[in-house]
């Protein structure tokens, strides 16, 4: 995949993958499935934790976990919620670092997980609350992979506006594998969207920075590069990986493209401010 490094020059980023950009053979029973994907229902509605998927299905893939998360989705779905975005996660060496998983991953936003910039957030709604700083892409065209370029993201890109993602994880933590996340929908709890919205070409997207604060102090910094080099190269991934399951991105579509900084662990009664200079900010308060 090619984006551009600080001096406008071409440049390939390498993100793993299976071998021949296949997927992975499914191992587990549709039946065996089916029962994570109500699991993992059951601990959303109750704001429980289960036990890591991989220790008591030692053989389960990413392409099964995959399967679990488009179950999981198809049940929400069922009950009244609609799809109405993307989050990609894992795409920065930060977050590959913090999380020991060398590979992206994808979820699914559903239209009870936006939320306004400035607003009081339920605590209790989640299991844990942790934050992170990202780029949404808002699209006006739909992108269909397999072949999906930096360039057709950016011109299918209506504006990019600032974003805090809310990680939401209903499976035990220690010893997660990428096959733990991915089931869990990529660990998708909200997005708080606010800030200053941007034409892609009004701003260079590499160099959009954000300080993150916690009761006015600040925790972490980050630069949009530290997404694969260009936060647009994230949103190309996510249209190829999801070709790979017959599905692509439509117009209309939030893509949250990936967090530049280390998630920040929140508690009850905290604030959360992301100062993205002149993007704006976007703050929330966990009640």
């Amino acid at each position: 995949m090619t984006g551009f490094d600080t001096g406008g020059e071409p440049v390939s980023y390498t993100i793993a993958a299976s071998p021949d950009n296949e997927v992975e053979p499914r191992l587990l029973e549709p039946a065996r499935i089916a029962e994570i994907a109500d699991e993992l229902v059951a601990a959303d509605r109750d704001r429980t934790i289960v036990p890591l998927l991989t220790a008591r299905n030692p053989d389960m893939t990413v392409d099964d976990a995959y399967a679990v998360q488009h179950l999981w989705a198809e049940r929400r779905a069922a009950a009244g919620r609609r799809i109405i975005g993307r989050k990609i996660g894992l795409t920065s060496k930060v977050m590959q670092v913090a999380t020991g998983i060398t590979e992206p991953d994808y979820g699914v936003i559903f239209d009870d997980m936006v939320i306004d910039s400035g607003a009081s957030v339920e605590f209790d709604r989640f299991s844990n609350v942790r934050v992170e700083v990202e780029l949404a892409f808002v699209l006006e065209k739909p992108l269909q992979g397999p072949d999906v370029t930096i360039f057709d993201v950016l011109d299918a890109t209506a504006y990019v506006v600032p974003a805090l993602e809310i990680l939401n994880s209903h499976i035990e933590m220690t010893g997660r594998t990428i096959v733990d996340t991915i089931s869990d929908n990529a660990a998708m709890g909200a997005m708080v969207l606010g800030g200053r919205p941007v034409k892609v070409d009004e701003v260079d997207l590499r160099w959009v920075s954000a300080l993150l604060s916690r009761n006015q102090t600040i925790e972490e910094s980050g630069v949009a590069a530290a997404v694969l080099g260009h936060p647009a190269l994230g949103v190309a991934w996510l249209a190829n990986k999801l070709a790979q399951h017959d599905q692509s991105l439509e117009a209309g579509q939030i893509i949250l493209a990936g967090s530049f900084t280390r998630p920040m662990w929140v508690e009850r009664g905290d604030t959360v401010h992301a100062d993205y200079r002149d993007l704006g900010a976007v703050t929330c308060r966990f009640e």
